[in-house]
């Protein structure tokens, strides 16, 4: 049911998407009395799972799951519909609109994705508010993994800013560090700046941007796998580590740093059970892992989270700051993807990727807070001026409003084959990353 859950999530959340979106260029063209021939869920190549016509429009469902559209009278686009605009611009065509009109049409799709992420963002801080843990309630610092130390960070850092901007939140600091240049710490009692490097970066994205930092929790045991080398040695639940390879253990980063340290040779620590000090120690293979993990309560977790909550009004404002952050987030993406050097583009995500990113059991949280984000890389994807895309025309329409003349048709006609191009080679590279990553589990 866990698979079954996470595809039905995906489906139900890109269809909606989809729908909006095209219903943001479906409305204005009708509103101004321009003719659209199909409005469609899904690509219908060849072949429609469903269709019904209703007044001069084509209602459809598509069997090739990649977006939708909707084919308006009289417009170059996906369709390739050239035998159309070989005959007289008629008056409902969309050629034969003004060019503003024109524009609000193309625009219609970007601008219901924003306001779609907006009106949700607004019903979750209104709902829910927005919990956090401020950075500056880390008295005793950042825990972090080996990756965060191939970063240059260390356990026990405050981090105080990254680029120069002070850093509030430890889920912001996470996506700061990875998209920033440099970050200023606390360590020590002493203040320092250093460069994030693309060297650091690649093994983070190696490892699938794994957690390589977190709140420092103590040194108690909080589970035990089965069939590991903890189990074997009797370490249990609620043990403390209080020393490991002799040196004094507070924190459960400094425990696994010390795990870590072992490689084919015998770890040995000390417990406190009942009160007791207890001496233990096991031989570890190289890259063999103990089998434990830290305790982490909800009480733990409250301690250090807040909650800002939010009447309807001002979850109105805080709702668009929102969306304006994600969206900024995800265009400052583009420049860690783009440097090859820290190998970001080998983890960007299709379909197969998107949908092991849903949750195994129905959580409503986490739909509509994908969906507003989802639905802002939208509206930032289908504005870019690439032909096929939103933002291709509304590249072109611009040129006509500021020249006085539009492109030739052939023009537009070569700028969608280009664009078409463009957008599979994209969808064949993120399938083959999704495919390839699936494949990598079983190698």
């Amino acid at each position: 049911m866990g698979l079954f859950t996470q595809i039905v999530m995906f489906i139900l959340i890109i269809s909606i998407l989809v729908i909006l979106h095209e219903l943001g260029h479906f409305l204005p063209a009708k509103w101004f009395k321009t003719k659209v021939e199909k409005f469609y869920l899904f690509f219908d190549v060849k072949f429609s799972l469903f269709k019904k016509k209703i007044g001069e429009t084509e209602y459809g469902i598509g069997w090739l799951p990649l977006g939708g559209y909707v084919k308006i009278a009289g417009m170059i686009d996906e369709s390739m519909d050239t035998e159309q605009m070989k005959q007289e611009p008629q008056p409902w065509e969309f050629r034969s609109k003004p060019a503003w009109q024109r524009l609000i049409i193309m625009l219609g799709g970007v601008t219901v994705n924003f306001l779609l992420a907006w009106i949700i963002y607004t019903f979750l801080l209104f709902n829910n508010g927005d919990t956090y843990v401020p950075t500056d309630r880390l008295k005793d610092g950042i825990g972090v993994s080996e990756i965060g130390e191939a970063l240059g960070l260390q356990s026990g850092d405050l981090i105080l800013s990254v680029d120069g901007k002070k850093v509030k939140r430890l889920d912001d600091a996470r996506l700061d560090i990875v998209l920033g240049d440099e970050v200023t710490v606390l360590r020590n009692g002493k203040e320092e700046t250093f460069a994030l490097t693309d060297e650091g970066k690649k093994i983070l994205f190696e490892n699938g941007r794994s957690r390589f930092l977190s709140p420092r929790f103590e040194s108690v045991i909080g589970y035990v796998a089965d069939s590991s080398l903890a189990k074997a040695i009797d370490l249990n639940v609620g043990d403390v580590v209080t020393q490991a390879n002799g040196k004094p253990i507070a924190f459960f980063d400094q425990f696994e740093k010390e795990i870590r340290a072992v490689q084919n040779d015998t770890l040995r620590f000390t417990v406190l059970r009942d009160g007791k000090a207890l001496a233990l120690q096991t031989f570890k293979k190289e890259g063999e892992r103990l089998g434990v993990l830290p305790e982490i309560t909800e009480e733990k977790i409250e301690e250090l989270e807040v909650t800002d909550t939010y009447s309807f009004l001002s979850a109105i404002p805080a709702g668009f700051t929102k969306s304006i952050k994600v969206l900024t987030d995800q265009v400052r993406q583009f420049k860690v993807i783009f440097n090859t050097k820290t190998g970001a583009y080998k983890q960007v995500k299709g379909p197969i990727g998107i949908v092991e990113m849903m949750p195994e059991t129905w959580n409503w949280t986490f739909f509509w807070s994908f969906m507003a984000m989802f639905s802002v890389w939208l509206a930032f994807i289908n504005v870019l001026p690439i032909p096929a895309l939103d933002g291709g025309h509304v590249m072109f329409l611009l040129y006509e409003m500021i020249t006085g003349r539009p492109p030739s048709e052939k023009i537009l006609e070569r700028g969608q084959i280009v664009g078409f191009i463009i957008l599979m080679s994209l969808m064949a590279i993120i399938f083959g990353n999704d495919i390839w990553n699936i494949i990598k589990r079983f190698i």
